[in-house]
């Protein structure tokens, strides 16, 4: 029977045995050539020499002997020297050190950063790892430990030097790309292991930051210190007046800061700001402010672009130089890093298409000039293409000229009528629906729309998908662009289209003048604007309501307005804009969901009803209480009811004006008065009749700004059943609460006018004399102009419309001619 002990005497018999044969004959790494027979002392010769290859066999023998003896000891002696062979871009010494890390052997806190690092590293990594390395010692011949950079830019010569190798490059297209790739600042020395990191990264499609010690330095040259203050009296001087202009714009703050009640007027400066802004402003400012800001950040985004492609040419630069250094790079696989490390701007962009998009058909054509963007749009169409890197321009060629001709297509029904043959390039000739929403049109645009579909998922699915954004996101920009530049030419006119390019033409050559012309005209016209729309006064109003938040802020966060612009401004315009946007169509979303948008008050319940089963007659028989919680069924019944005109009277009155101007001194608020306000008549013979001339000699001031008024009315009204009047009971009677927007019809009503008006059942449903929201009145036996014509109507926008009409343009602007919605909201 075999002993359990020589059974493991006789493996370490054989372990010895393999391990003094793997002494004088050790396989090589999987990736290189076999090696002559070396003892142990000759490999660690030429391991401290540098020698990679007996590196890696050195590692090699100490994991073996490890099994033996020593196991802590060998183990770490050999990943140390796979480490060093691993750093020198050796990928056999790259797999046992990931077996070293996974089977934690020789693993110690000095080494364990290494190993993780190195044995993570992809194959991509290890080649531009060996290629780097052995451009370092190129630019480096005397073998230092550290090379200043400017000795490094003096041997770039030494690269084309690279024997058994064919020069296919000239020095001339790659080496002056070198110092903007690798060097950042001509004063710093360079190890092998940074110059190494920092060609990796940038292999990878990063851009090298600048190190924090160049910022630092350039702050040291800006100011300077106490003891050059002899030296430079004059910065001395600078500095102390700033320091002291500093100190007394504080203690002022803070001085006016106690003096002014700030929060008081900041509660009041919002609720004046709130009480002016209408529905209407909101509708007609927001969607043009956010196609403005998200055109500016489709242009910022295009630029950026337009940038990174000399980053483009720059990393194609290096890679053509690697390559020859490390002809096993994977140059597909580096494009591949390259482009998506660099998405940022095209996501940026894509945003902000998005947002145009949505906005343009909301927004008021009269004030976007569509002719001037659509050229706009044209050149940035030619600038995307220019930026595409030219694998991507190789596929998109093809794209972008079926994008074009398709358009131009379906322009040619813009064109007259007598132009026939034109016009048949773009006709439709059959409509096929798809469901209820989309309609497949028959065309020749149509047709090149198809094949530009397909040309786009074959950009995609190059390199196993990993074309979506190299090729396809790129070119994407272009594709945008140009779909833009076309919606703006159907809204654009001849005229227009005419005028535009004369103005291009003439600011070519007469750039300062005409710079100079249209500053003026534009502020002229900005003057009168302002002035017909009394919005002056409302902006001299917000500058001076602003001081007090503006110390307060001061104040309170003890920095300067240019600090806090620069640290919103820090991720650049395009994030701000966007974020921006995004808070806006938030909150506008939020709004447009909860709206209920226009409605039809057709309800079939009739007053007699609702006045047998929530009126008098209910009370007697279950009680008043009893009557609402049973009437409460009821609520939500949109109706339209007839009545008898009573009374109306002023149930609230807001003037936010008003309520600024009393919290001043009395001079302030009398001078504010009658610079936004209106001055009492004085009363002459002409105008003795008018009210506020009787009652200026009682008034307490001269000016008064009733204009800013808004008043929230009561009506009461008589119902009618069956045509007759009821008998006259307050509790039969119904209250109708009126906005500002009533009060033209309500103030033109006589009592006993007959009215027909509509609201909405909800509130105290069952009570005497219910209140209800008017929505809209009309009277149908006045005798004034002003009241026999259409119902006066309470503006409730149809908010869901407008959103529909933004998503069928969204849809049109990708699919179309190809597809074409029919949403109906």
């Amino acid at each position: 029977m075999i002993d359990s002990n020589d059974v493991v005497q006789s493996n370490r018999v054989l372990s010895l045995i393999r391990s003094e044969l793997c002494i004088f004959k050790l396989s090589s790494p999987p990736d290189e050539e076999p090696e002559e027979e070396l003892s142990v002392e000759q490999m660690e010769e030429k391991a401290r020499a540098g020698d990679a290859r007996a590196q890696t066999r050195l590692g090699q023998h100490y994991l073996i002997l490890a099994e033996e003896k020593d196991t802590e000891l060998n183990n770490c002696l050999a990943v140390n020297w796979l480490i060093k062979a691993a750093k020198q871009g050796r990928k056999g010494a790259a797999k046992i050190l990931q077996r070293c890390w996974i089977q934690k052997k020789g693993i110690s806190p000095e080494n364990e950063a290494d190993v993780r690092k190195l044995s993570t590293e992809s194959k991509f990594e290890q080649a531009v790892r060996k290629a780097a390395m052995m451009m370092y010692w190129k630019l480096n011949p005397e073998k230092k430990e550290k090379v200043a950079v400017t000795e490094m830019l003096e041997n770039i010569s030494q690269i084309n030097a690279v024997p058994g190798r064919r020069h296919i490059y000239s020095p001339l297209h790659v080496y002056p790309r070198l110092p903007r790739m690798l060097v950042c600042i001509e004063c710093t020395l360079v190890a092998l292991e940074d110059f190494v990191e920092m060609t990796k990264h940038y292999a990878q499609g990063f851009v090298p930051p600048a190190p924090e010690h160049e910022s630092q330095a350039a702050a040291k040259t800006e100011s300077p210190t106490p003891h050059d203050s002899g030296e430079y009296p004059l910065h001395a001087i600078v500095e102390m007046k700033e320091h002291l202009v500093d100190w007394a714009s504080r203690a002022g703050v803070q001085w006016l800061s106690t003096i002014i009640p700030t929060q008081h007027v900041n509660a009041l400066i919002f609720f004046f700001i709130i009480s002016n802004l209408t529905v209407d402003l909101f509708a007609f400012v927001i969607p043009l402010l956010v196609f403005y800001l998200s055109f500016v950040s489709m242009i910022i985004s295009t630029l950026r672009i337009f940038q990174s492609s000399k980053t483009w040419e720059n990393f194609r630069a290096l890679t053509s130089l690697l390559t020859r250094f490390e002809p096993g790079l994977d140059v597909e696989q580096a494009e591949t890093n390259f482009g998506w490390n660099n998405l940022e701007p095209y996501l940026y962009f894509i945003f902000s298409v998005f947002f145009v998009i949505f906005s343009f058909p909301v927004a008021d054509k009269g004030w976007i000039p569509c002719s001037e963007l659509s050229t706009v749009a044209i050149f940035f169409t030619a600038v995307s293409y220019k930026s595409l890197n030219p694998t991507a321009a190789m596929y998109a060629r093809r794209a972008m000229l079926i994008e074009v001709t398709s358009s131009l297509c379906g322009l040619t029904q813009l064109l007259p009528e007598n132009m026939t043959v034109l016009r048949f390039l773009g006709h439709t000739f059959a409509t096929v629906p798809l469901g209820k929403s989309v309609v497949l049109k028959l065309s020749l645009p149509c047709l090149l729309y198809v094949y530009l579909f397909y040309l786009l998922i074959s950009m995609a699915r190059i390199r196993g998908f990993r074309g979506t954004y190299c090729i396809l996101v790129p070119y994407l920009v272009c594709f945008m662009w140009w779909e833009f530049s076309v919606v703006l030419l159907q809204s654009s006119s001849a005229v227009g289209l005419i005028r535009t390019c004369v103005a291009y033409f003439l600011f070519l050559f007469a750039l300062p003048v005409l710079a100079f012309g249209l500053a003026i005209m534009l502020f002229i016209q900005l003057f009168k604007w302002f002035l017909e729309l009394e919005l002056t006064k409302m902006i001299v109003t917000l500058v001076v309501c602003a001081i007090p938040v503006t110390l307060r802020l001061w104040t309170r966060f003890s920095t300067s307005i240019l600090d806090v612009f620069r640290s919103l401004t820090h991720r650049g315009p395009v994030k701000v804009i966007l974020l921006c946007i995004s808070l806006v169509i938030f909150f506008f979303a939020t709004y447009v969901y909860h709206a209920e948008g226009q409605k039809v008050y057709n309800s079939t319940l009739t007053w007699s009803q609702y006045s047998q089963v929530c009126g008098p007659p209910a009370w007697e028989t279950n009680g008043m209480a009893q009557t609402q919680i049973f009437c409460s069924h009821l609520h939500g019944h949109r109706i339209t009811w007839t009545g008898r005109f009573k009374h109306v009277r002023v149930a609230e009155t807001e003037n936010g004006a008003q309520s600024v101007i009393n919290m001043l001194p009395v001079f302030m608020g009398d001078w504010l008065r009658c610079l936004y306000g209106q001055t009492y008549p004085k009363c002459e013979p002409k105008n003795s009749t008018e009210e506020l001339c009787q009652i200026k000699a009682l008034a307490k001031h001269t000016c008064h700004v009733k204009r800013f008024d808004s008043y929230r009315f009561e009506v009461t009204v008589a119902m009618i059943s069956d045509g007759n009047v009821e008998k006259e009971d307050p509790a039969r009677d119904i209250v109708l609460m009126a906005s500002h927007e009533f009060r033209q019809v309500l103030l033109n009503l006589n009592p006993g006018n007959l009215v027909e008006f509509s609201t909405k059942l909800e509130g105290r449903l069952g009570a005497r004399a219910p209140a209800f929201e008017l929505k809209a009145i009309r009277c149908l036996d006045c005798v004034s102009s002003l009241l026999t014509g259409d119902r006066q109507v309470k503006i409730e926008r149809n908010w869901r419309r407008t959103t529909m009409r933004a998503l069928k343009f969204a849809f049109d602007f990708f699919f179309s001619p190809f597809l074409s919605a029919k949403i109906t909201a």
